[in-house]
């Protein structure tokens, strides 16, 4: 494995990884850095999004077999590694009242055997940090809100010797990050940009849907907009899931690092401190690698110094 801080990126479905944070991601690849990106479920119910694929009967007849070699090729575009853990997608629920999940789909998994998986990726990867949602699964659909729950006790339970044995070495991630990517701020700048060239906006209906839902804090600001291009490919690969004329595509990677050339997160738990102005996920760790992976070793690491975990705020699932 090459002598750099590494990096793993918990994912719900095939396309999240490109949609958040993979400009980030493919900075710190480009940087020298293993990143691991680990898919939870194959995305086998996800809606066909992209029009011009709409009654395409090849995909119909095998999408998860078209997800994954989408997956492969968003792989390759962003050069990071990738797993999945070989979880059934959910589906996102839909009508009053909603209907309930389909058996043996990943929401309805029992976390003990959800966590066992990504305690055995962790212990083999071995991150020295993670990114994923936050409580609310960054939108509530409820493979995203299972994706942190797994996340979060795998974090945990990853270094206890006495948990899932037989997974791997115990080891200790150092710090979790929520991804915030979509925050209200960066939607605005945006919007108004576009309103400010006398384009048409589709943020607007963006603003309005997601106008109630809770605002995580933002900690770090990661600069990434040379990557903004890998970002844009990464998602294009995704192409039944995303729509080439869609609302992630309004404006140019160009226009996108000129109004807001940043990828966000939230420090909800880590060993090491927050640095105020935080542009770094590995900030604060030894930049000796083997002094960092002495860290995620030792039995006496104590407590996190970072603990803002939060009890989810729950919200009728919508789309996001």
């Amino acid at each position: 494995m090459t002598e750099a801080l590494r990096l793993m990126a918990v994912h719900a479905h095939p396309d999240d990884e490109s949609s958040k944070g993979s400009a980030t991601m493919a900075r710190y690849v480009d940087e020298g850095h293993p990143v691991m990106v680990v898919t939870c479920t194959g995305g086998e119910r996800g809606d066909i999004l992209n029009p011009r694929l709409v009654g395409d009967a090849e995909i119909a007849r095998d999408l998860p077999e078209v997800r994954r070699a989408e997956m492969a090729k968003a792989r390759e575009i962003l050069g990071v590694e990738q797993t999945w853990l070989g979880f059934v997608d959910s589906g996102l629920p839909e009508g009053d009242p909603l209907p309930a999940l389909p058996e043996g789909c990943f929401a309805l998994e029992p976390l003990e055997i959800t966590t066992e998986a990504l305690v055995r990726a962790i212990r083999e990867f071995r991150p020295h940090v993670i990114t994923t949602y936050d409580e609310n699964g960054g939108y509530p659909h409820p493979d995203h809100i299972m994706t942190h729950d797994v996340t979060l006790a795998a974090f945990e339970a990853a270094a206890d010797p006495t948990a899932f044995r037989h997974a791997g070495a115990p080891w200790q991630p150092l710090k979790l990050y929520y991804d915030r990517g979509f925050s209200k701020a960066k939607m605005v700048a945006f919007h108004e940009a576009l309103l400010d060239e006398g384009r048409e906006s589709p943020y607007a209906e963006w603003l309005a849907h997601r106008q109630d839902r809770p605002e995580g804090r933002v900690t770090t600001r990661v600069e990434c907009s040379k990557y903004f291009p890998v970002r844009e490919q990464a998602l294009l690969a995704h192409a039944t899931q995303i729509d080439p004329d869609g609302t992630f595509f309004a404006l140019s990677p160009a226009d996108q690092a000129r109004i807001w050339p940043t990828e966000e997160f939230d420090l909800a738990r880590s060993y090491v401190p927050l640095a105020e102005g935080e542009d770094d996920l590995f900030a604060g760790l030894p930049t000796d690698v083997a002094a960092a992976d002495a860290m995620a070793t030792a039995t006496d690491l104590g407590a996190p110094v970072v603990d803002d975990v939060k009890q989810r705020v729950t919200q009728e699932a919508t789309h996001g």
